[in-house]
C-alpha cells in the first residue's frame, strides 16, 4: 500500500511501473522564454489528462536553455491548471535556500492545493560557479546538507506541544510535504539511505554511477530514521525518452537532445536546436563520447521500441518508478511523444 507520506507503491512487477515526467522548461531557437513556460503548462495539463503519476520541475539558474529557476512559482501555476497529477521539485537545490523558506513556500502550496506536492531535494548548484556563488548559503557538503534536510523535515512536521519551537514555518508546519532525495552519485544515495527517504537517481545524465548508487542505497537504507518517509527502499530513475510513429523519425528528432548533451558537456549550452540528420558527424570526439555514454538510459523509437527499452531498464536495475525527460525543438512533438508513450505503456487517462 502507498505510504501516507509519499503516495508511492512498491512495484509488484518489473515492467509497467509508474511513469512520471521531469521538465526543465526548455526553450527552443525562435521561441521566447514565455513560450517555454507556456509549453510547460500545456505539457503538465496533458500529463494530468493522460495518467502520468508525477510532474516535476527542476531548478536551474542563469541558463539560456532552461527557464525553471523559480520552481515553487511554476508549481503553483501548474497546480491551478491541473486536477490530479502530483507536482514536485526535481529538485530544490537545498544549499541555495534556507530550509525555513523552502518549508514556507511548499507549505503554502500544500495549504492552497492540498496533498499534491513532492519536495525533491538536491545538493548541486544547478548553475555555473559564479551564479552559484551569488546564490549559495554553503557548499553542499554531505553533513551540512543532511542537517538542512533534517531541519526542513522538522519545519513541515506537526508541532510537538511538549517541545514548542520558537521558529516555525507558517504555513508549512503540519503539512508533511513528502521529501525525496535526488542524486547522481554515491553521496546522494548515502544521504537518502541514512535519512530513510525515497531516492531519485539522475541516470538520464549520470548513467555510469547508477548501479553502485542503487546498491549502496538499498544496503544502507534506514527505515528507523526520524526523517524516514517510507518503510523500504524506493527507487525512481531518470530516462531520456522520445517516441514517434516510426523509429526513423524518433532517431532524427532525438538529435536535438543529443546536441544539448554535447553542448552542456563542453560548456556551451543554449536553446534547443532543430534536429540534424548528420549531427554525429559534426561533433568532436569528446562530444560523441558523451552522447554515446547515454545510450543505456534512452528509450527512443516507435512506441513498441520505447516500451521495450523501458522494460529492459526497469528489469535490469529493479526500478520502482521511471521519470522521463524529453527534448524536441518543436514542443508539439514533445506533447505527441508523451501521448504515444502513455498509450503504449497502458496509462489510464
Amino acid at each position: 500500500m502507498p505510504t501516507p507520506a509519499t503516495g508511492v507503491t512498491p512495484s509488484v512487477t518489473v515492467t509497467h511501473v509508474p511513469l512520471s515526467i521531469l521538465d526543465l522548461s526548455p526553450t527552443s531557437t525562435g521561441r521566447s522564454r514565455r513560450d517555454a513556460l507556456e509549453d510547460t503548462t500545456l505539457l503538465a495539463q496533458a500529463a494530468d489528462r493522460l495518467g502520468y503519476t508525477r510532474y516535476w520541475v527542476a531548478e536551474h539558474h542563469g541558463s539560456d536553455t532552461f527557464m525553471a529557476s523559480a520552481t515553487a512559482l511554476i508549481l503553483g501555476h501548474l497546480a491551478s491548471r491541473t486536477d490530479r497529477i502530483r507536482l514536485g521539485s526535481g529538485g530544490v537545490m537545498l544549499p541555495n535556500h534556507a530550509p525555513l523558506m523552502v518549508a514556507e513556500y511548499y507549505g503554502t502550496l500544500a495549504t492552497l492545493y492540498g496533498d499534491r506536492f513532492d519536495l525533491g531535494l538536491g545538493r548541486a548548484p544547478g548553475t555555473d560557479p559564479m551564479t552559484a556563488a551569488a546564490l549559495r548559503r554553503h557548499t553542499g557538503e554531505l553533513d551540512g546538507f543532511a542537517q538542512d534536510v533534517t531541519e526542513l523535515h522538522h519545519y513541515l512536521a506537526a508541532p510537538d506541544p511538549a517541545r514548542p519551537s520558537r521558529v516555525r514555518a507558517v504555513p508549512g508546519e503540519g503539512t508533511a510535504v513528502p521529501l525525496w532525495m535526488l542524486g547522481s552519485s554515491l553521496g546522494g544515495a548515502a544521504v537518502a539511505a541514512h535519512l530513510g527517504l525515497p531516492f531519485v537517481f539522475a541516470s538520464h545524465f549520470a548513467p555510469d554511477a547508477l548501479t553502485a548508487a542503487l546498491q549502496h542505497y538499498r544496503e544502507h537504507f534506514n527505515p528507523a530514521a526520524p526523517t524516514a518517509q517510507i518503510t523500504a527502499p524506493y527507487v525512481v530513475a531518470g530516462v531520456n525518452a522520445l517516441v514517434a510513429p516510426t523509429s526513423e523519425e524518433a532517431a532524427f528528432l532525438a538529435t536535438t537532445g543529443q546536441r544539448l548533451v554535447a553542448q552542456i558537456a563542453t560548456g556551451r549550452p543554449g536553446p534547443l536546436e532543430p534536429p540534424q540528420a548528420d549531427l554525429l558527424d559534426t561533433l568532436s570526439p569528446q562530444e560523441r563520447a558523451v552522447v554515446g555514454g547515454h545510450r543505456s538510459v534512452r528509450a527512443i523509437g516507435s512506441p513498441q521500441e520505447a516500451v521495450a527499452a523501458l522494460e529492459e531498464f526497469v528489469a535490469a536495475h529493479q526500478i520502482d518508478e521511471i521519470i522521463t525527460t524529453t527534448y524536441t525543438h518543436d514542443p508539439r512533438l514533445r506533447l505527441r511523444s508523451y501521448d504515444l508513450l502513455a498509450e503504449a505503456w497502458g496509462l489510464t487517462a
